[in-house]
């Protein structure tokens, strides 16, 4: 039986690849840092099924006693702080988490487990306002906020330990993918949640800041599924996860309020709280090194994702 362990195991994409792993016969460990309220929501139909290590990728002690507890066959590096408008708020906290983090990982895998592949979960944030319209593996990098330029510095840490100590490392550069399971603080989850929230009339209105951002969108379920797939290879190597499509928040907000029979313009607002001191206004991937290595492609549309969302937080408010 393969192991596996994944850090950020409570989080959107944690939640989503422990199922995916669970469902292929792993024995999955997952990293969870001690809190006075466990995080445990996305994990509560997992638990019974996984072996729950505390930690903290802050900790190099707690990493390296994780990594000699499980033993694993690959290790999953999702942890991160992971929201690009908090970074501006807390960046040295945002380098720390998501950038260090990934070194004390590989560090805990070289000394413990160097035969383990290691998977790094690195960002489209990363090329920011690189001018190449259509970005792939060697698109440049040009990080427009303390979150990217974490993840660059965590993406060539990882090639780095790869080409110098010869560590199966592999980078998924993933652009943006959502599920209900998003948190609260991304703009997809605000605006499903806000529409929920108007339909069930518990508001009346939905804040948001820059409409005009265009984001290459997936479903995250979609998306650990290629995670996977990339440590499955002879050779590790570095891959963009994408669909190749972007879309405005704009349209966004209109298939989301559409979807219960609203007109988005009669309860959207702008409020300039929510724009960013950098904005990167449009990214879009190029996934053509997925499709033909690792025989990943996007299952799940647009507006299924969009209609998804929604769905699942009217069905949370019409329970509540």
């Amino acid at each position: 039986m393969p192991t596996a362990l994944i850090t950020g195991i409570t989080g959107q994409d944690g939640s989503y690849l422990v199922e995916h792993l669970l469902e292929k016969g792993y024995e999955v460990y997952g990293l969870v840092r001690r809190l006075s309220t466990p995080n445990e929501t996305r994990i509560r139909a997992s638990l019974d099924r996984l072996v729950v290590l505390e930690g903290d990728v802050t900790d190099q002690s707690s990493l390296n006693v994780a990594v000699q507890t499980a033993m694993p066959d690959e290790v999953y590096n999702l942890a991160a702080q992971s929201f690009v408008a908090t970074s501006w708020n807390q960046p040295v906290l945002t380098g720390d988490v998501t950038g260090l983090g990934v070194v004390r990982m590989l560090e805990a895998v070289r000394h413990f487990s160097p035969d383990a592949r290691f998977y790094q979960a690195s960002s489209s944030e990363m090329f920011g306002t690189s001018p190449q319209p259509l970005k792939n593996e060697a698109t440049p990098f040009h990080p427009r906020s303390p979150y990217a330029v974490a993840k660059v510095y965590g993406h060539y840490a990882t090639i780095n330990y790869r080409e110098s100590y010869g560590l199966y490392c592999c980078n998924g550069i993933c652009f943006n993918h959502e599920s209900p399971r998003r948190g609260i603080e991304f703009v997809t989850k605000k605006i499903s949640d806000g529409v929920a929230r108007i339909a069930c009339g518990r508001a009346n209105e939905l804040r948001l800041g820059n409409l005009d951002v265009r984001r290459d969108w997936g479903f995250a379920g979609d998306y650990v599924k290629a995670m996977w797939l990339m440590l499955q290879r002879d050779e590790p190597a570095d891959y963009v996860i994408a669909t190749g499509e972007s879309h405005s928040v704009r349209e966004f907000a209109a298939l989301a309020f559409d979807h219960v029979g609203l007109n988005w313009e009669q309860y959207v607002k702008i409020d300039e709280r929510f724009m960013r001191p950098a904005e990167v206004p449009d990214l879009k991937g190029d996934a053509s090194q997925a499709r033909a290595k690792l025989g990943w492609a996007p299952e799940t549309s647009f507006e299924a994702l969009v209609h998804m969302m929604v769905d699942a937080d009217v069905a949370r408010y019409n329970q509540a």
